[in-house]
């Protein structure tokens, strides 16, 4: 079955990307992981507007999120595996246009069925999108300098993550939460020429694509999701659940027997996790995504339920927080070639754990807003710092031939921890709390914060045992 699919002949360009070529790849490969990045963070903003317009359920509500990250852990590495079987160019291009055509049918959802469907689609175009973005820049940039590169794309990720919270509420608040979709509309439709035309074309190593895998891989990924996003509604113990996590473990396990001994041309070597650069920071990624989706899930609520603030004041005042990937990113990218990535995994998420752990402390009915920023910004420069170290660390540690294979699976790493974090925070917030009172919700709140915290330093623990060096 493997062998049915020919590859067109490997396209050596004739000399290396010009200086020109480097600009625009970065840019566009930053555009791309802001839509992606965006689009998590600005529906969190509009989650009580969400509640409000539709009645939807908390259940519903974490699928608005969980739906879009949930396709993406499942199909990023099918992503990256057909950029590389096809061209990375055209498949950004592919991805930029599923995703465009997804907001916009986001935006004309009708109920929260529509909308989950439309972010399930959203998913599939970003599961092609964004493990590609670093790909192209893992090729357009030598070893020494990626790291720079990588910290230009963090930078631009980061004004996704930055923005996403402001837009969100201001657009919220001032038009209706369906602006939120329909903005991405004319940036997708405006990076589409440029991406067909100012992008280099570049292929994988491997000539088959592995379909075998790619089923064994989406089935087993999608079960072990499953689980924790309806775990919270089903309960842990319900057949359901149960039934989920166990054909995600078989079809996982049959997933990697398949790439140890029966692919010819496998789409995860498995070799890679023997590379202690590659495995450790790939857990240090699950646990960054587990902590900080699952914070952003109820900070973005304890502002406006919590606190009783409008969705633009909420965004605004998370600025202090989501901001600093923009200003730090970029210099944690370019130190991390001189010094080495393990010092800013290590340090970034200890920062993340200390500021949310600090933030969990602080919180109490009432609380004013002078008393939580310093914990935001510390959390948000240990994000900063993450970010582009683990990104560098995980395409440095493959040679430059599997960098697509080695991006898509620390997206779909990223992915999973983030569905993780978001059902572990909603499962302890409604243990603790609800959505009875402001009190009740901040009990409920800082219950899950301490949670979150948690998770970013187990995973400071992990990064300690990083390379130095690549």
């Amino acid at each position: 079955m493997t062998e049915t699919l020919k590859a067109p002949p490997l396209r050596t360009p004739p000399a290396g990307p010009t200086p020109a070529h480097r600009v625009w790849t970065v840019a566009l490969a930053g555009l791309g992981a802001l839509l992606c990045s965006l689009d998590v963070v600005v529906v969190a903003t509009a989650l009580p507007a969400l509640r409000a317009d539709f009645g939807a359920s908390l259940s519903e509500l974490e699928w608005t999120i969980n739906a879009y990250n949930l396709v993406f852990a499942c199909l990023t590495l099918t992503g990256a595996a057909l950029g590389d079987r096809f061209g990375r160019r055209r498949m950004y291009v592919v991805g930029l246009a599923v995703f465009t055509l997804a907001s916009a049918a986001a935006a004309l959802a009708q109920g929260p069925g529509q909308l989950i469907g439309a972010r399930v689609l959203q998913g599939a175009g970003a599961a092609v999108l964004l493990p590609l973005t670093l790909t192209l820049i893992s090729e357009a940039f030598p070893a020494e300098k990626r790291g720079v590169a990588i910290g230009m794309w963090g930078g631009v990720t980061g004004l996704g993550v930055a923005a996403g919270p402001v837009l969100g509420g201001a657009v919220t608040e001032g038009l209706s939460w369906q602006w939120i979709f329909w903005l991405n509309v004319p940036l997708g439709l405006a990076m589409l020429p440029l991406a067909a035309t100012r992008l280099r074309e570049s292929y994988g190593t491997r000539p088959q694509l592995d379909l075998v895998g790619l089923a064994l891989a989406a089935v087993g990924l999608t079960g072990l999701a499953w689980a924790p996003v309806r775990a919270p509604e089903a309960g842990w113990g319900s057949a359901e659940v149960l039934t989920a996590l166990a054909v995600g473990v078989v079809f996982v396990a049959a997933f990697l027997g398949w790439e140890r001994s029966g692919a010819r041309y496998p789409m995860l070597p498995l070799s890679h996790f023997r590379r202690r650069g590659f495995s450790t920071a790939n857990a240090s990624g699950f646990l960054l995504f587990a902590s900080l989706l699952g914070a952003l899930f109820m900070i973005t609520q304890l502002f406006q339920i919590g606190l009783g603030h409008s969705p633009l004041e909420a965004g605004v005042r998370i600025l202090v927080w989501n901001a600093t990937p923009l200003l730090i990113a970029p210099i944690a990218g370019a130190l991390a070639d001189r010094f080495g990535n393990r010092p800013f995994m290590l340090g970034g998420l200890a920062l993340q754990a200390t500021g949310l752990a600090l933030l969990a402390w602080q919180l109490e009915p009432g609380v004013g807003y002078g008393r939580l920023v310093a914990p935001l910004i510390v959390a948000g420069v240990g994000i900063s710092m993450v970010f582009p170290s683990v990104a560098n660390a995980v395409t440095s540690s493959v040679p430059l031939g599997d960098a697509g294979v080695a991006a898509g699976v620390n997206n779909a790493l990223r992915e999973l921890g983030g569905v993780f974090g978001v059902a572990v925070a909603a499962a302890v917030f409604t243990t603790y709390g609800g959505y009875g009172s402001p009190e009740s919700f901040i009990d409920g709140a800082g219950a899950a914060l301490w949670v979150s915290a948690g998770a970013a330093a187990v995973g400071a623990g992990v990064a300690a045992f990083a390379p130095r060096r690549p």
